[in-house]
């Protein structure tokens, strides 16, 4: 047997205190991360199967791998060459630990080196969709159909592989697209099984999780519920918890998980800066307190906000005073209701990995905010306002985060809510923010939602929403020319946000939208439709 080779000189990774605690009795995919753009979508696909997985540094070593104790990992792909000088590596001791291994595009190259095989540049790329041979479908592949479809993205191939692996099938340009060795549960495919472009990719990924791993499927919506308020309680006590509520579903769902485990120890803070859409501080407000019996403190702050945004135009400076604005709102009022030990956010598991959970209090091990997730990060926290974090939707994705909503009982017009950006209306007026564009923006928005909704279109798109222009153009309504602002329609479909293409809505409706917006919105005489799609647009236009 070749023992694997790597680079021992690369610094090994510490993982979080709180992931190596809280994940030890849990079965779970371990995803080590080479700088792939869709290890998120992996770690999806896996808990897609009813599993736990995690997304950990690539520099985690097998000693920390054992503590965690994983039924499988998966290496997965990355931008660069293995045979690059500074490419990254594993802890070659990793492949020999006897845990189930499932290496993707870069991953499997990494393991087929490190193991003794040879990986060098391809005299022709693949990248796009391919047709997958299947030479052998025993555990893997089982399944998989024949000529199915799958996503390709790489300039290198797999040249000699290690003794004890055979090829599971290939493409026509790539003739080890999938390979094993079956005696030391070592897999590679060279494509990318977690993409929706990839037919059969989550038959293939079952299999590895369940037949390979042998995973049971624990990781339910209903276990987490349990879990998080058994962690809620232990960790808070006889503490006080503020929220800072926006009304959207991580914060709604946030509100109903602290109220179910800690009751009155919760109180809420919904800060009104008046970029909301028309009528929905108010619905949040009669919703919380009147239907659900949470209490909240709201704050109207809508002056404030405004006259901080005079004669301001350029998007990011809008954005970074309205965060820093709310800063000062919450530190005024946190200090009237408080004193609070703990900072109920909203984070969820995209945001943790991003960061890097390097939010660590070096004294106490815990977590501490620095930022305010509710407005996109913007903005830090005083110094002398530093409290203990409460995160229990961390370990969960978007996703996640409605069907646990939906569990504890929130309604379905907050769980299946659309998008909406933190700094609100702010961003889609484009130009200077004032009140007359406010309320301008709020009404063609509101025709918006309502024919959307009328057409049973609402919950078939990822956003709906109206633009402002900071132009002025001429119309003709009766017999009087006008001088009017343009609204701007933007429906877009995606599946998470990262891409996304405008909808095709009928003709008819646009019409209707359109004629409603002219002729029942004062200051406004002509509409257009953003069919623009991400990339390489994006879906707001600041």
């Amino acid at each position: 047997m070749t023992r694997p080779t790597g680079n021992a000189s690369q610094p090994v990774e510490t993982l979080p205190t709180t992931t190596l605690q809280n994940q030890l009795h849990r079965q779970m995919i371990v995803i080590l991360d080479f700088g792939s753009q869709y290890s998120e979508l992996i770690a999806r696909r896996i808990r897609e199967t009813q599993v736990y997985s995690e997304v950990i540094s690539y520099r985690t070593s097998a000693e920390q791998l054992r503590q965690l104790s994983p039924k499988g990992i998966i290496l997965s792909g990355g931008p660069n060459s293995v045979y690059d000088d500074a490419a990254p590596q594993c802890d070659p001791e990793i492949l020999l630990m006897g845990i189930p291994i499932l290496g993707v595009c870069y991953g499997m190259q990494l393991m087929v080196q490190q193991l003794g095989g040879k990986v060098s540049r391809s005299k022709r790329g693949e990248y796009g969709k391919a047709s997958l041979h299947i030479d052998d479908p025993t555990d893997l592949l089982t399944n998989v159909e024949e000529n199915s479809t799958m996503w390709m993205s790489h300039g290198d191939s797999c040249q000699e592989l290690p003794d004890g692996f055979e090829v599971l099938a290939h493409t026509e340009n790539t003739p080890c697209a999938a390979i094993a060795d079956h005696q030391k549960k070592l897999y590679g495919v060279q494509f990318h099984p977690e993409v929706v472009h990839s037919v059969g990719g989550i038959a293939l990924i079952r299999n590895f999780v369940y037949h390979i791993c042998d995973c049971e499927p624990t990781w339910t919506t209903e276990a987490f519920v349990e879990e998080a308020i058994r962690e809620i309680r232990a960790k808070v006590g006889d503490k006080r918890v503020l929220l800072a509520l926006s009304g959207g579903v991580d914060s709604s769902t946030l509100a109903f998980l602290l109220h179910k485990a800690i009751g009155d120890q919760l109180t809420c803070m919904f800060i009104d800066q008046g970029f909301m859409r028309k009528l929905e501080p108010e619905r949040l407000v009669k919703l919380f307190q009147g239907e659900f019996h949470i209490p909240v403190e709201y704050v109207n702050a809508r002056d404030r906000f405004l006259a901080r945004l005079e004669g301001v135009t350029d998007p990011e400076e809008k954005r970074r005073r309205i965060g820093h604005e709310f800063i000062r709102v919450f530190e005024e009022q946190s200090k009237i209701l408080g004193p609070f030990d703990y900072l109920a956010q909203g984070t969820l598991y995209p945001d943790v990995i991003e960061s890097a959970d390097t939010n660590v209090d070096p004294k106490t091990g815990e977590r501490v905010a620095v930022k305010i997730k509710s407005h996109h990060n913007v903005g830090g926290l005083p110094k002398d306002l530093r409290f203990k974090l409460v995160e229990p939707l961390r370990k969960l994705f978007k996703d996640e985060v409605r069907k646990v909503g939906r569990s504890i009982g929130l309604p379905e017009e907050i769980v299946r809510r659309h998008p909406f950006p933190g700094p609100g209306l702010a961003i889609r007026i484009i130009g200077e923010v004032t009140a007359e564009r406010l309320n301008i923006l709020r009404d063609a928005d509101l025709i918006v939602r309502q024919e959307i909704n009328r057409h049973g279109l609402y919950h078939e798109l990822w956003q709906a929403f109206a633009v402002l222009l900071p132009i002025r153009s001429v119309g003709v309504m009766g017999d009087q020319r006008t001088y009017a602002y343009p609204v701007v329609l933007r429906l877009v479909s995606s599946e998470d946000g990262m891409t996304a293409d405008w909808s095709r809505v009928p003709y008819d409706l646009l019409e209707l939208i359109s004629n409603r917006i002219v002729n029942e919105v004062k200051g406004v005489n002509r509409v257009a439709y953003d069919i623009t799609s991400k990339p390489p647009g994006t879906i707001e236009w600041e």
